[in-house]
């Protein structure tokens, strides 16, 4: 019910918000009443759940899910710790009986975009319009979840401002929307509820804040693991290496995004870039993924300032930027299961490869797989069967798998992944684009 949904409010929320009528499609968070905090909400707890309301989801804004959905605004925090809400999108199986016992699965789309249009909460609404957003095609990855009878979480990990690559931040949202998930009575979950952790690229990237974030933030939260798809590493150093590329729209959506959080980068920013290098960050905030990458190909920042770029990245304020943002400086508690591929062609492995070093040497358990043959995009889909055993074995409390790195020619045939992991996959996928009611057979 994404157009006339009935919304439920919260002990803080001051009176009934009004309900869209007559509306084709739903409204963008930045103009929908849902999303504004009501009065108080500071003082709340949180992860407290402010708000609620039933939606419906729908493949691409037009292919109905038969699956249980909620959105949840609940109170969180930001980069430096001070109150604001977020908005998660919880889901159950079809037809679950919430006094089931079931985990809870956070998944982190890979939102990589500014513009609101690409929230998970909008974009896969029923009705929703947002070409070139991401969340949209997980769709065919998250049902897999639900078919396997498992709670899922969704939550809006960038915040209302869209600042991907943020630090941190994220890790906050992702577990104050647990915290909400865990206390929401529909879904029928508990404090003693197991917690798995998923994404990959841009949610591999928020998903690691989480399991980073998790020990000192949320440690009552019982999270058996977190399986990181190729989760960035060092976004700075992506940034170096893709600017002026194929993908150079990809940094250009981070640094769009950073300058408002971070007054160094900023103060940068306006000193050395021209006219026309600011009106394209800030044509960029307007932006899907796919839209960004596809307008700014090749694209190089270095053509827009009054140095050269090298003089920029630098100073100090974007070096401090570049080390705040770089993963890896907090050591996650639960296991990881990290998959990247060796040729990957927008994240380069050696920053992976930093990224688990780190966390080796501060004592995580991780297992590592190097896929030889797959790129980017390529691996989301085939490490899918290799994550799902992998968590259900987390969930089942089954004992874990060595720590350690194995390069391979592909995780589909590797000791992970079932044979028949991708049959089922497809099968899965076969049922959403079917619209077929998603949930155990």
């Amino acid at each position: 019910m994404s157009v006339n949904a009935e919304i439920t409010e919260g002990p803080l929320s001051g009176g009934v918000l009004p309900e869209p009528v007559g509306q084709s499609r739903p409204i963008l968070p930045g103009d929908d009443p849902f999303y504004v905090p009501p009065a108080g909400f500071a003082a709340a707890a949180p992860g407290a759940v402010l708000r609620s309301r039933e939606v419906e989801l729908a493949l691409l804004g037009v292919i109905p899910q038969k699956v249980s959905a909620w959105q949840l605004l609940y109170r969180s925090c930001d980069l430096h710790q001070a109150p604001e809400v977020a908005v998660t999108t919880v889901l159950l199986p079809f037809g679950a009986d919430p006094d089931e016992e079931r985990p809870l699965l956070a998944y982190q789309c890979a939102i990589d975009a500014i513009a609101d249009k690409c929230f998970p909460s909008y974009a896969l609404q029923r009705g929703a319009y947002s070409p070139g957003s991401l969340p949209p095609l997980e769709m065919l990855i998250i049902a897999n979840a639900l078919e396997r009878g498992w709670a899922v979480t969704l939550a809006d990990h960038e915040g209302m401002g869209g600042y991907f690559g943020a630090p941190r931040e994220p890790g906050y949202r992702v577990l104050d929307g647990i915290r909400a998930a865990l206390s929401f009575p529909p879904l029928g979950l508990d404090a003693a509820t197991r917690v798995g952790v998923w994404g990959y690229s841009g949610g591999g990237m928020a998903s690691s804040w989480v399991a980073e974030m998790a020990p000192e933030y949320a440690p009552e939260i019982d999270i058996v693991g977190a399986a990181l798809g190729a989760p960035v590493g060092d976004p700075g150093e992506t940034y170096i290496r893709l600017n002026g590329t194929l993908h150079a729209g990809l940094p250009a959506l981070v640094v769009a995004g950073l300058r408002h959080l971070y007054p160094g980068l900023g103060r940068v920013i306006r000193d050395h870039a021209d006219d026309e290098g600011i009106r394209r960050l800030d044509k960029i905030e307007t932006m899907s993924t796919v839209e960004a990458v596809a307008r700014f190909a090749r694209d190089d920042f270095d053509d827009y300032t009054d140095i050269p770029l090298a003089d920029i990245l630098a100073t100090p304020e974007v070096l401090e930027v570049f080390d705040d943002i770089r993963l890896g400086g907090r050591i996650p508690e639960c296991p990881l299961l990290v998959v990247h591929p060796v040729h990957d062609q927008i994240i380069h492995i050696e920053d992976v490869d930093g990224q688990v070093e780190r966390y080796v040497e501060g004592g995580a358990h991780v297992t590592y797989v190097r896929d030889r043959l797959s790129e980017h995009l390529s691996l989301m889909v085939i490490s899918a069967p290799a994550m799902l055993e992998w968590l259900t074995d987390r969930f089942a409390g089954t004992p874990l798998p060595p720590s350690g790195t194995t390069t391979v020619w592909s995780i589909a045939s590797s000791a992970l992944s079932p044979l028949h992991g991708l049959l089922t996959v497809g099968r899965t996928a076969v049922r959403v684009l079917f619209a077929r009611p998603l949930g155990p057979n």
